[in-house]
């Protein structure tokens, strides 16, 4: 288990036999414009956030393949950072996890399912984690 809590091969509806390729990008901090209440709208709020993404792969990498059989690691951290819109208040951070991976779908066909975690940072008091997980299969 990765420090995002997410278990590599737990995708609901995968055999679990099934090979598969996991790109993941965990503990990215993120300043965005979220929330719904007066004080937590004019400020952005630090999250943080997680993101993991089952891939269509390759039958076997090469040592010499190229990088269109895979994806590039740093489109995972621009979907969740640089394609974040400055100035975009996002009341639930549900919509910046569905925003997040409505960007990996449309930068990449062979994004099978994104997993993103969002954890706000500003309510931890005592370390814990307080957050949501959303998941989508592409449709």
């Amino acid at each position: 288990m990765g420090q995002s809590g997410m278990q590599p091969g737990a995708w609901a509806g995968t055999p679990p036999m099934d090979d598969m390729l996991v790109l993941e990008i965990d503990d990215l901090e993120v300043d965005v414009l979220t929330g719904i209440y007066s004080e937590e709208t004019h400020l952005p709020q630090p999250l943080r956030i997680s993101v993991r993404v089952l891939l269509d792969h390759a039958a076997h990498y090469a040592p010499d393949g190229p990088l269109n059989l895979t994806k590039n690691y740093m489109d995972l951290k621009h979907a969740a950072t640089t394609a974040i819109t400055r100035g975009q208040h996002f009341t639930l951070v549900e919509a910046v996890a569905d925003h997040i991976i409505d960007t990996v779908f449309l930068q990449d066909r062979k994004a099978r399912h994104v997993t993103v975690k969002i954890v706000k940072l500003a309510l931890t008091e005592k370390n814990e984690k307080i957050g949501i997980t959303l998941a989508r299969w592409r449709k």
